[in-house]
């Protein structure tokens, strides 16, 4: 069974930083693309950042410049640097990751979209 894990989110001033994480564990053949989502309450939820299996990132409009996005294959984990947050950030943040499971053989079994719990980032001004 694949699940993500996320991290990092909590209470923060207006300007100040967080950074999110979220590994994915489980039986993995691979892991392509990873990102992170947010929904604010009474929005739909809406792409934040993304990122491909080989390191090229794309952002919102509304954070470039101010989020960074990376990850670590070895650890089967993405992050989300936060700086320079705004009261308009505050949501709940959602990891993504299109994942290929294991099968018990060791092969590759189709390509799957999975979802992380979400983790509250809260700004205040």
């Amino acid at each position: 069974q694949v699940q993500l894990v996320e991290s990092g989110g909590g209470l923060v001033q207006a300007g100040g930083s967080l950074r999110l994480s979220c590994a994915a564990s489980g039986s993995i053949f691979s892991i392509n693309a990873m990102g992170w989502y947010r929904q604010a309450p009474g929005k739909q939820r809406e792409l934040v950042a993304g990122i491909t299996s080989v390191g090229s990132p794309r952002y919102a409009d509304g954070v470039k410049g101010r989020f960074s996005i990376s990850r670590d294959n070895a650890k089967n984990t993405v992050y989300l640097q936060m700086n320079s947050l705004k009261p308009e950030d505050t949501a709940v943040y959602y990891c993504n990751a299109d994942i290929s499971p294991r099968t018990w053989y060791g092969s590759s079994q189709g390509r799957y979209d999975y979802w992380g719990q979400g983790t509250q980032v809260t700004v205040s001004s």
